[in-house]
C-alpha cells in the first residue's frame, strides 16, 4: 500500500481473529517470525481476556511474543518485556467509576447473569445477556447514567455484556499506548471480528483488517470506514490483510503449517484413529491436477449466452419435466458463480455476469427471482414441480451478486440493478410473516424440491442470515450507510434466532428462559450436536441436514466450537461414506412420520436417493472446505482426493462430474457435467492449495 506510511504497530484481537484454526494460527506465527527484527512492527494482543489469561493462551497456542497486552476490553495494559502492568493507565479509568454500584444496578436488570470471577476485575464487570436488542441496551445505559455512573457498555456476540469505565475500550487503551510510545496513528494497523473490536477501528487514521468470519456487528460499526475486509477467515484473514498492507509479502502455505490430527488430543485425535493421513502422494497430486483440468472443461460445457446452465446441454438428453435443465437456474448458477469467483478467465467472468443479468432482468414485479430462465427462448419459470415457488433462488442470487461485486468492484453494474435487488429483499422479507427473524418456507420450496420440508427450514434460514449480511454490504458499497447498518443489525438478530432455535439444549442460559413454544418443550427432552433440520409450530425434525450445517459454518453463522461439534457428529456417522457427502442423516424410510407418498415419484427420493441421503459432489466440495477451515488440512486433502474419485466416476465416461450418486452404492446418478459439481471442486482445490497456481509454486 504505497499511499500509506509503513506499519509500525499491529494490534489484533485473539479469539475469532488469530485463534480458532490451529493451523492458520501457526501460519501467522511463521509469517511474523520471518519478518526481519528491524522491520517488524510492534505487536499488541488486544483482547477481552484478562492479562493472566492472555499470558496463558499465548503460551498454549504458541503465538509470537507480543510487545504489549491490552486486556480486559481495554482496562489493562501490560508491558511484556518489563513484565509489569502500566499503572499510569489506571488514572484514565477512575472518574465516574464505582464497580459496586455498577454490579448492584446490572445484577437487577432482567435476563442478566454474571460471568465467572476469572473474567472480572476492578475496572471490568462482565455479564451474560442473551440476544439483547438495541432498546434493551439503551435502557441499561440510561439506568447507569441516572445513577451518576460514567460507563462504557460493550455488547458482542449476542451474549457478552461488559460494563466498563467510560474511557475503557480496546480503542482508547490503544490510543493511549500509542501516545505513550509516540507511534503516529497513521502507522497503526488493527484486526478483529466482533463488536468489542470496533473501537480500535474507529480511532482516526488507523488502518483495519476485518476477517471474513467477523460478526455483522463489526461490519455495522465500521460501515463508513474503508477497512480492508478479507475474504478469508481467522488468522488466514489476518495474514491476507497483512499482505494487503505490505507488512508481509506472502502468507505461508497450508502444507507448511499442517499438523497431523493424531498429534492433537482428545476426541479429534480419536476420530481419525483409523483414517489414512499424511502428505499427498505424487499420484494423489496428479489425480487432483487432472481433476482440476477436467472440472474447468466441465464448467465450460455450461457456458451459454445467458449464463451458466445447470448441466451440459450437449451431453444430456432431456424429456418431459427434464426440459427445465435447459435453463439458467438461480440456485445452480449462483452457486457456480460463487465457487468460480477466483477464476480470472474472461469467459468465466462473462458467464458470471450474464447469469446475474439474465435472472435479475426476469425479476417479477413483486420482487420474486425466477427459479430459472429457459435458455432456448428466455422464458422465466417462477415455480417448480407442484407449482411451488423456489424461496432459495432469491437468497442465493443476493449472495452471488455480493460476491461478484466484491470481487470485480463493478459498482455501475450494482447501481443498474439496485432497484431489483431491493425488491428481491422485500419479497424475501415478506416470508417472515410473524416478524420473528425466520422465513416460513412452503413444503418442497427450496433446493430439495421433491422433499417434504417446510416452515422454518435450517438451510433457508442460514441463507437468509447470509443474504442480509451480503445485502447490507451491497448498500454499503452504494454509500447508503444507514440502511446498510439496519440490514447488518437485523442479520445479527437472525443469527441469534437460528442458534437459539435450531441447536436444542436442556441448558438454561439465563434467568427467565422458559419453554413457551411447542418445539421448546420438546427440546427440553434432550441436547443435540448439530443444527437440526426443520421446525414447525407443531413439530420438529431431529435429522441432520448436512448441507445446512456445512453452510452454517461457511457463512459464519456457526461459531468454531459448535462447528467442531457438528463435524465430529457428521464424520462419526459416516456422511462421507462411500463418498463425500450424503445430504441427510439419517435417511427417511417408508413408514417414518416424515415419509411422503410422493417420494416414490420417478423413484427419486427413495432411501439413499437424491435429496433423501444421496451423495452430492457439490456439497462434497463445501465439506472439504469446512474441514480445512477447522484446521485439519491433512483430512481435508484426503477428502478432496475422495471427491476427485467420485467426480471421475461416470455413467458413460470418466470425469462426468455427475449431479449426485447413490448413497450406499456410490454409483453416479443424475445429469452429467453438472456446473455446480465442477465449480465446487475447483473452489475446494483452490482453498486446499492444490490448484495449479499453488502446485506450480512447490
Amino acid at each position: 500500500m504505497t499511499d500509506f506510511p509503513p506499519v509500525r504497530l499491529f494490534s489484533t484481537d485473539l479469539d475469532g481473529t488469530l485463534l480458532g484454526n490451529p493451523e492458520s494460527t501457526r501460519r501467522f506465527r511463521l509469517a511474523w517470525d520471518n519478518l526481519a527484527a528491524g522491520h517488524r512492527p510492534l505487536l499488541i494482543y488486544n483482547s477481552g481476556r484478562l492479562v493472566p489469561d492472555l499470558e496463558r493462551v499465548v503460551m498454549a497456542e504458541h503465538l509470537p511474543r507480543a510487545d504489549f497486552f491490552i486486556g480486559g476490553v481495554g482496562t489493562q495494559i501490560f508491558d511484556v518485556k518489563a513484565g509489569s502492568m502500566i499503572r499510569e493507565f489506571d488514572q484514565e479509568l477512575t472518574q465516574g467509576w464505582d464497580p459496586a454500584r455498577v454490579r448492584e444496578i446490572v445484577s437487577k436488570f432482567p435476563g442478566v447473569t454474571e460471568q465467572p470471577e476469572r473474567f472480572q476485575h476492578s475496572f471490568k464487570t462482565s455479564w451474560f445477556l442473551h440476544r439483547a436488542t438495541r432498546p434493551i441496551l439503551e435502557k441499561l445505559i440510561a439506568e447507569l447514567a441516572a445513577a451518576g455512573l460514567e460507563t462504557n457498555v460493550v455488547y458482542s456476540s449476542l451474549r457478552d455484556l461488559d460494563v466498563l469505565p467510560r474511557n475503557a475500550t480496546k480503542g482508547n487503551a490503544l490510543r493511549w499506548l500509542c501516545a505513550r510510545l509516540k507511534v503516529p496513528l497513521n502507522t497503526v494497523l488493527v484486526a478483529g471480528d466482533t463488536g468489542n473490536d470496533s473501537s480500535m477501528f474507529l480511532i482516526p487514521d488507523v488502518r483495519g483488517i476485518v476477517v471474513e468470519n467477523a460478526q455483522p456487528e463489526l461490519y455495522e460499526a465500521v460501515v463508513e470506514i474503508p477497512a480492508y475486509c478479507s475474504r478469508q477467515i481467522l488468522a488466514d484473514g489476518v495474514l491476507d490483510g497483512l499482505r494487503h498492507y505490505g507488512v508481509i509479502q506472502r502468507p505461508p502455505s497450508a502444507s507448511e503449517s499442517a499438523k497431523s490430527p493424531r498429534a492433537q488430543t482428545g476426541s479429534i485425535k480419536m476420530l481419525f484413529s483409523e483414517t489414512r493421513l499424511g502428505s499427498l502422494s505424487s499420484e494423489d497430486k496428479a489425480l487432483l491436477a487432472t481433476g482440476y483440468t477436467k472440472a474447468l472443461e466441465a464448467l465450460r460445457k455450461n457456458i451459454t449466452p445467458l449464463g451458466f446452465s445447470a448441466c451440459s446441454l450437449a451431453d444430456n438428453g432431456v424429456t418431459g419435466t427434464d426440459a427445465n435443465y435447459r435453463s439458467v437456474w438461480a440456485r445452480d448458477g449462483s452457486i457456480t458463480l460463487i465457487n468460480t469467483i477466483d477464476l480470472d478467465d474472461e469467459d468465466v467472468r462473462r458467464a458470471q455476469r450474464s447469469t446475474l443479468e439474465t435472472l435479475l432482468s426476469a425479476t417479477a414485479p413483486n420482487g420474486q427471482i425466477p427459479a430459472n430462465v429457459r435458455i432456448d427462448d428466455g422464458t422465466p419459470d417462477y415455480s417448480g414441480v407442484g407449482n411451488i415457488c423456489s424461496i432459495d433462488s432469491g437468497l442465493w442470487l443476493i449472495i452471488a451478486f455480493y460476491n461478484f461485486v466484491a470481487k470485480t468492484q463493478d459498482y455501475d453494474f450494482l447501481r443498474s440493478h439496485s432497484g431489483r435487488l431491493q425488491r428481491a429483499m422485500d419479497w424475501l422479507s415478506a416470508h417472515d410473516s410473524n416478524n420473528d427473524g425466520l422465513l416460513e418456507i412452503p413444503e418442497a420450496g427450496d433446493w430439495t424440491d421433491l422433499f417434504g420440508r417446510s416452515y422454518n427450514v435450517l438451510y433457508d434460514e442460514v441463507l437468509w442470515f447470509r443474504a442480509n449480511v451480503c445485502y447490507g454490504r451491497l448498500l454499503e458499497f452504494q454509500g447508503d450507510f444507514e440502511k446498510a447498518s439496519a440490514y447488518l443489525r437485523w442479520s445479527q438478530q437472525i443469527r441469534g434466532r437460528v442458534l437459539d432455535t435450531f441447536w436444542p439444549s436442556t441448558r438454561i442460559d439465563h434467568p427467565g428462559q422458559s419453554a413457551n413454544r411447542f418445539a421448546d418443550r420438546q427440546f427440553s427432552l434432550g441436547d443435540t450436536q448439530y443444527l437440526i433440520a426443520e421446525i414447525t409450530p407443531f413439530s420438529f425434525n431431529w435429522r441432520c441436514d448436512v448441507l445446512g450445517n456445512i453452510l452454517a459454518f461457511l457463512t459464519n453463522l456457526l461459531d468454531i466450537e459448535r462447528a467442531r461439534t457438528a463435524f465430529r457428529f457428521m464424520w462419526g456417522v459416516g456422511v462421507n461414506e462411500p463418498w463425500p457427502v450424503s445430504n441427510l442423516y439419517p435417511v427417511v424410510q417408508s413408514g417414518d412420520p416424515d415419509w411422503r407418498s410422493y417420494y416414490t415419484v420417478n423413484l427419486l427420493n427413495l432411501p439413499h436417493h437424491y435429496h433423501n441421503g444421496g451423495v452430492w459432489p457439490f456439497i462434497g466440495g463445501m465439506w472439504v472446505r469446512m474441514i480445512h477451515r477447522l484446521g485439519l488440512h491433512e483430512v481435508a486433502a484426503r477428502e478432496l482426493v475422495k471427491l476427485a474419485r467420485i467426480n471421475q466416476r461416470g455413467r458413460e465416461k470418466e470425469w462426468e462430474f455427475n449431479e449426485w450418486a447413490h448413497g450406499t452404492t456410490g454409483l453416479p446418478m443424475g445429469k452429467a457435467y453438472q456446473a455446480w459439481s465442477a465449480a465446487s471442486f475447483i473452489r475446494a482445490c483452490q482453498e486446499i492449495e492444490v490448484d495449479p497456481a499453488h502446485l506450480g509454486n512447490e
